[in-house]
């Protein structure tokens, strides 16, 4: 047998088999997190072009403090897609939590990001927990009665369309319970061109980040798709305000994936992420949305991007 093939999570051979035999022609996103992706990606945020990491952190710097005293010091912080937790010592030395809890969904990367943190904050007890966030989720018996600070930064709520943004928001209250906060970032709506170059950079970073999917499946599914057939799109739409990613078939392309024979023809794309942009009041509706009420806001001085703290008051059915 062969056990690479066996390892395969069951959701993302799904998700590969609806895009090529159903015609579906997408993938989630969140494939796009293997190890070799989310390396890549820790590549992107250093870019020049790509705003978010740099103007988030700058207001984590700032602003951890009055989050703090906002009601979010000694809490335990449940990091929903942590990836390497490069922001998260902000938030920590800030608000001294009782527990820290880094959930991902790439095992490997989850690990060493975990180990490395343990090395900054040795006396504070750290659960790595490998997981899909994108559903209410079981945390570690040693944090389940302390009072918890869910941490969601690099608008990664953007990734997804709004039934599914507030359906997470929803997950994360269930999985955080009533009495909880949530630290959450938002990009915000801007100039277009600003936008693009941040997700099709000029060293191809995010190029070769998009392509890292079509390795992943010859990787873990025995498939042979020609990757230098395909290309990396970024483009602006404006009526669903968000970025939309693809990956377009230079020619026409036949490939197997576990044995099975697909294909392609030339100019069809597959759309494999969105990031989705906020204007000034619709993060708060869709917090609200979720079930999360707004306490405070923060932006930079560009209103390049926003970070918002809310809480998971007893839900009403009235006023």
């Amino acid at each position: 047998m062969d056990m690479t093939v066996s390892r395969v999570d069951p959701a993302f051979r799904d998700d590969v088999r609806r895009c090529f035999a159903e015609g579906s022609h997408a993938i989630p996103a969140r494939w796009l997190y293997d190890r070799r992706g989310s390396e890549l990606f820790e590549e992107i945020t250093e870019l020049p072009e790509y705003y978010p990491t740099r103007t988030e952190t700058a207001l984590l710097e700032k602003y951890c403090g009055e989050v703090a005293d906002m009601g979010a010091k000694g809490r335990a912080v449940i990091e929903f897609g942590s990836g390497s937790s490069t922001k998260t010592p902000h938030l920590l030395r800030a608000t001294q939590p009782t527990a820290y809890v880094p959930i991902d969904i790439s095992g490997e990367f989850l690990a060493a990001s975990a180990a490395q943190l343990q090395e900054q904050f040795q006396q504070l007890p750290i659960y790595p927990l490998e997981a899909d966030f994108m559903r209410r989720i079981n945390l570690p018996d040693e944090v389940s009665n302390m009072p918890k600070l869910g941490f969601f930064p690099g608008s990664t709520i953007g990734n997804m369309i709004a039934r599914t943004s507030v359906d997470l928001l929803r997950f994360m209250r269930e999985t955080l319970g009533t009495g909880s906060q949530l630290l959450i970032g938002f990009d915000r709506i801007k100039d277009p061109d600003i936008l693009v170059a941040a997700y099709d950079d000029s060293a191809g970073i995010t190029a070769e980040f998009s392509l890292n999917l079509l390795h992943r499946i010859n990787r873990e599914m025995d498939g042979d798709i020609a990757v230098d057939q395909f290309r990396h799109i970024a483009i602006w739409n404006d009526l669903y305000a968000r970025i939309e990613i693809y990956l377009e078939a230079q020619s026409d392309v036949c490939f197997s994936i576990d044995g099975q024979q697909y294909g392609v023809t030339k100019g069809q794309k597959i759309h494999i992420e969105n990031s989705h942009k906020y204007g000034l009041r619709d993060a708060r509706l869709m917090l609200r949305a979720g079930g999360w009420s707004p306490v405070s806001e923060w932006s930079d001085e560009k209103n390049y991007f926003s970070l918002i703290l809310a809480e998971a008051h007893p839900l009403k059915n009235a006023p």
